[in-house]
């Protein structure tokens, strides 16, 4: 199992940006991904999941959900997040992440992403005021 994340980047506050994280060695027919973010001194903490049977989408908070948006192309094992209305305070390394189930109990369950045991290298979003 092998998660790539790209996309990230320095964007004004009030910008967009489009993440990616590409899935090599499994398929998504059968494995939810989340995206979690750790900023600077801060813990790791939820964004976004998406799981597998029928792209059922969960996002950590109303804030999030207003402004990101989950998705994602089995046929090219890729899972976006869409990122708008980005504010200073969303400045994190993003990671893509797994449990290996099809479904996003995990991270429902947990804020810190704790039971996901594949996780992707992580791409930098800043976002200056």
């Amino acid at each position: 199992v092998q998660l790539q994340a790209s996309g990230g980047g320095l964007v004004q506050a009030g910008g967009s940006l489009r993440l990616s994280c590409v899935a090599s060695e499994f398929t998504l027919d059968y494995y939810a991904i989340a995206w979690y973010r750790q900023a600077p001194g801060k813990e790791r903490e939820r964004v976004s999941c998406i799981s597998s049977t029928d792209g059922t989408t969960y996002y950590a908070d109303s804030t999030m959900e207003g402004r990101f948006i989950i998705s994602k192309d089995n046929a090219k094992s890729t899972v976006y997040l869409q990122m708008n209305s980005l504010k200073p305070e969303d400045t994190a390394v993003y990671y893509c992440a797994t449990d290996s189930g099809p479904l996003c109990t995990q991270f429902n369950t947990y804020s810190g992403g704790e039971y996901f045991g594949f996780w992707g290298q992580g791409t930098l979003v800043t976002v200056s005021s």
